[in-house]
C-alpha cells in the first residue's frame, strides 16, 4: 500500500509574551463570566419554590452518559472545568468542584478562583459536605433527569440524617441562565449491519425476555446510550466519540419502543426497526409512558407495533426493572418504588461479552489501528530530528544530529495531534476518534486527561517526554493506546531532582543527562513491568478486576510509588470507549471477570509539574491452558490485540527479569509480523529497528 505523505503539519511560532498575554486575557473574562453566571444562578436559587440553599450539578446527561454533548456539558459551563467526571456545588456563599484523582491537577489549573477544588477520595463526599455545612431543614436541588437513582437515593439518606431534603427542580436553572447553548442537531440514526454486530436484534429481544420473564418483570426502562444502541443495533453521532443516539428505550413481555426525535430516523431505518418489532415514538414520550408502563398492560395496549408475548405471559409479571446506577432519578419517580426491581441491566453483561464476529472485528480494528500509531511514530521521529535537531527514537542523549532547530517552523502538541488522526483516517472502516486525543508535552503528561487547545498547547521540546493517549472508532470495532516516548535530552526541571556526585572526567552535561535518562528508565521500567505483570496474568474464573489491580502497581509501590486511576476499562464494539460492567481498579466493584469480555492494561506514573509516564493496551480475556485445575474452576488470561512498539531507550533492560524480557522480544516480534503489510518499505524498516531484540 502507498504511505501518508511525510508532509509537516507546523505552525509558525509566536511569542511566549504574545502567548501569556492571551492567556491573561482569556483567564479575566473567564472570571468575569464565571461570577455572572453564579449570581445569576444564586438568584433562581432564591427565587426556587421551595428556595434552594445549594444546587448540584451533575456531569451527566438525561442518560447518565461519561462523554456528553455540548449542549449538555451543563457542569463544564458553570464551573469552567472540562474534565469528563466531576460534580459542581453552589451555595449561596460557595462554589465546590469534586472531581477524582485523574483531574485533580487539571481542575486546579482550570477552576478560577471563585471555586474551591474537592479531591474525592481525600476531602469529605459531596453529600457529608453539605450534611456538615448547610443548617437542618436545607433544601438541595437537583434536576432529576441528570441524577441516577442510586446516586440520588444515597444523598436523600445522608441529607435525613440532618432534616435536609432533595428536592427535584422542575426545570434545570443553569439552562435557565445560560446564553447561547448550543442546539440540538438532528443526526441521523443508522443500523448497525450483522456484518459488524454479529447478533440480530430478534435474538437480543428474546435473550432479554427470558430474563423479564425470568424475574417476574413485564418490562424494562433502558436510558444508558450505549445499552440503546446495543440492544437495537443501531449507531448515531449525537455525543462526540461515541457512536450512540440520544434516546430511550422501554421493552415490554410483548413490545418495544424507542424515543427518540423523530427527524433523526429515515423511512428505511424505521422500516427496519418495525420488522424487528420496535415502535418509534418522540424522544419526550417517555416520561407519559413510564407512568402508563406503571400501569400493567397500559403501555402495551398503546403499541400499534406487537411482539411475541401473549397476555397469559403479561398478567405472571408486573414488576418493573430499573437499573439504579444508570436510569434518571425523574423516571423511576414514575414509578410505584414497590413494583420496581432494581438491579444491574440485563444487557450490561451481553454487551461487555464479545460475540465472535465483534472480538474479530476488534482485532482486525486494532491491527489497523497500530500501523496509524506507527506510521505515526515514524512521521514523528523524523519532525523532531529534522525541526529541534533531537537525538530521535532510537539514539540516548545528543546523538550525532547537531541541527539547529528551526526558528520558523514548529511543532504543537495539537498539530501532532492531528497528524496522527489523519493517519488513522486514512484506514478503513474509520468513522472517528473514540475520545479527545491526550497529545502532552512535559509537565502537561502529569496531567492524566490532559486536552490540548490549539490557543494554549505546548511546543513540542525534545527535552522533554512525549505521552500520547488515543483512540478511534471503526465500524468493526474502539481502539485505546497509550505510548509515552522520548526524543532527545530530558527537561532542565526533571534534571533538577538530580544532586551531582563525583563524576571524574565525564563533563557536567554528559553526566545529567546520562543520570535524568537513567532516571526516566527507572520510573519507566516501573509502569513497563506493571504493565507486563498484569498482561501475564492467569486468575480463576470469578475473579474480579481489583483483586488483579495490585499486579500492576506492586513494581512502583516497592518504592512508595502510586497512580490515582484505574488500572482497565472495558471497551466497546464500535461503542464506547469506557465499557462496563466490569474493570481493573483499585476501587471494588464485584463484577467477575470473565472470557470474551475486553479490557484495558494501563497502569502509569505523573508527577505534577514535570512528567507523566502511561502504557496502555486492549486485552481480550480468554480460557487459559493450565497445568492443573484447582477445584475444578478453570483459569483466564489476557490476550493483547493491541500493536506499537515500546521504546526501548526508555527501558533500563538490566533491570528486567530474563522472562520479562522475553516477553518484550515476543511483542515486538509478533508486532512485526502483524503489521508489515500495512507498511510501506520505510516504515517497516523504521518498526524493524524499534522492535529489534533486546537483552540485559
Amino acid at each position: 500500500m502507498s504511505s501518508p505523505p511525510y508532509n509537516n503539519i507546523l505552525a509558525s511560532p509566536g511569542t511566549t509574551q504574545s502567548l501569556s498575554i492571551r492567556k491573561r486575557d482569556t483567564h479575566r473574562q473567564i472570571d468575569e463570566n464565571m461570577a455572572a453566571t453564579l449570581s445569576a444562578l444564586r438568584s433562581l436559587m432564591s427565587s426556587h419554590n421551595p428556595p434552594l440553599d445549594a444546587l448540584v450539578v451533575p456531569s451527566e446527561d438525561y442518560h447518565q452518559s461519561e462523554y456528553v454533548s455540548a449542549r449538555d456539558k451543563r457542569r463544564e459551563f458553570v464551573s469552567g472545568f472540562t474534565g469528563s467526571a466531576g460534580v459542581a456545588l453552589i451555595t449561596m456563599n460557595k462554589a465546590l468542584l469534586w472531581t477524582d484523582g485523574r483531574y485533580f491537577l487539571q481542575a486546579t489549573q482550570q477552576l478560577s478562583g471563585e471555586w474551591k477544588l474537592m479531591r474525592m477520595g481525600e476531602d469529605p463526599a459531596l453529600d457529608v459536605w453539605l450534611v456538615d455545612n448547610l443548617p437542618s431543614d436545607a433544601a438541595i436541588g437537583v434536576d432529576p433527569w441528570c441524577v441516577s437513582v442510586e446516586t440520588a437515593q444515597r444523598w436523600e439518606r445522608a441529607f435525613a440524617k440532618n432534616q435536609q431534603k432533595l428536592v427535584q427542580t422542575s426545570t434545570n436553572l443553569v439552562d435557565e441562565v445560560w446564553k447561547n447553548r448550543p442546539s440540538e442537531e438532528a443526526n441521523p440514526v443508522v443500523v448497525h449491519p450483522m456484518e459488524y454486530s454479529g447478533r440480530s436484534v430478534t435474538d437480543k429481544l428474546k435473550d432479554l425476555r427470558e430474563k423479564l420473564t425470568h424475574a417476574r418483570a413485564h418490562g424494562i426502562i433502558f436510558t444508558a446510550l450505549d445499552e440503546v444502541a446495543w440492544l437495537y443495533n443501531i449507531r448515531g453521532s449525537d455525543v462526540s466519540y461515541c457512536p450512540v443516539v440520544h434516546a430511550f428505550a422501554i421493552v415490554t413481555i410483548n413490545s418495544a419502543f424507542l424515543y427518540v426525535d423523530k427527524r433523526k430516523v429515515s423511512s428505511e431505518v424505521n422500516s427496519v426497526l418495525k420488522e424487528n418489532g420496535i415502535e418509534v415514538r418522540d424522544y419526550s414520550a417517555v416520561s407519559s409512558d413510564v407512568v402508563l408502563l406503571a400501569s400493567a398492560g397500559q403501555l402495551d395496549l398503546s403499541s400499534a407495533v406487537k411482539g411475541n408475548g401473549t397476555k397469559e405471559e403479561e398478567n405472571k409479571n408486573d414488576f418493573i426493572w430499573v437499573d439504579s446506577g444508570s436510569c434518571c432519578y425523574a423516571l423511576y419517580s414514575k414509578l410505584n418504588s414497590d413494583k420496581v426491581i432494581l438491579q444491574q441491566s440485563p444487557v450490561a453483561l451481553p454487551k461487555a461479552l464479545k460475540n465472535p464476529v465483534e472480538m474479530e472485528g476488534l482485532k482486525k480494528a486494532h491491527i489497523r489501528d497500530g500501523a496509524a500509531v506507527v506510521q505515526y511514530l515514524v512521521w514523528l521521529d523524523k519532525q523532531m530530528q529534522e525541526i529541534y535537531g533531537a537525538a530521535g527514537y532510537f539514539v540516548e542523549g545528543d546523538g550525532a544530529n547537531k541541527k539547529k532547530k528551526s526558528e520558523t517552523m514548529k511543532l504543537t502538541e495539537v498539530t501532532a495531534s492531528d497528524k496522527l488522526e489523519s493517519f488513522r483516517a486514512s484506514k478503513e472502516h474509520f468513522r472517528g476518534l473514540s475520545f479527545p486525543t491526550i497529545s502532552s508535552v512535559g509537565p502537561n503528561a502529569a496531567i492524566i486527561h490532559y486536552s490540548p487547545e490549539a490557543e494554549t498547547c505546548a511546543d513540542f521540546d525534545p527535552e522533554s517526554i512525549y505521552l500520547f493517549d488515543s483512540g478511534a472508532q471503526y465500524l468493526d470495532g474502539t481502539t485505546d493506546i497509550t505510548r509515552t516516548v522520548h526524543f532527545g535530552k530530558p527537561s532542565a526541571h526533571v534534571k533538577a531532582c538530580y544532586t551531582a556526585p563525583k563524576f571524574n572526567s565525564m563533563d557536567l552535561e554528559t553526566w545529567l543527562l546520562s543520570s535524568v535518562l537513567n532516571y526516566f528508565q527507572s520510573i519507566s521500567f516501573k509502569v513497563l513491568k506493571g504493565h507486563i505483570a498484569m498482561d501475564n496474568a492467569r486468575f480463576p474464573n470469578g475473579t474480579n478486576g481489583h483483586s488483579l489491580d495490585i499486579l500492576a502497581r506492586i513494581p512502583l509501590w516497592k518504592d512508595g510509588l502510586d497512580y490515582r486511576h484505574g488500572t482497565g476499562h472495558g471497551i466497546g464494539s464500535y461503542l464506547n470507549v469506557h465499557e462496563g460492567p466490569h474493570l481493573i481498579s483499585f476501587r471494588p466493584r464485584n463484577v467477575p471477570l470473565q472470557a470474551s469480555m475486553t479490557v484495558t492494561d494501563e497502569p502509569g506514573y505523573y508527577e505534577d509539574g514535570s512528567f507523566g509516564i502511561r502504557l496502555e493496551n486492549v486485552l481480550i480475556i480468554k480460557e487459559a491452558d493450565t497445568k492443573f485445575n484447582f477445584g475444578g474452576k478453570g483459569y483466564l488470561s489476557f490476550e493483547h490485540i493491541t500493536w506499537a512498539p515500546y521504546q526501548t531507550k526508555l527501558i533500563n533492560l538490566s533491570l528486567l527479569a530474563p522472562d520479562e524480557i522475553d516477553w518484550l522480544n515476543t511483542y515486538h516480534s509478533k508486532c512485526r509480523d502483524i503489521l508489515a503489510s500495512h507498511l510501506d518499505q520505510y516504515e517497516l524498516a523504521w518498526l524493524k529497528k524499534a522492535t529489534e531484540p533486546v537483552s540485559a
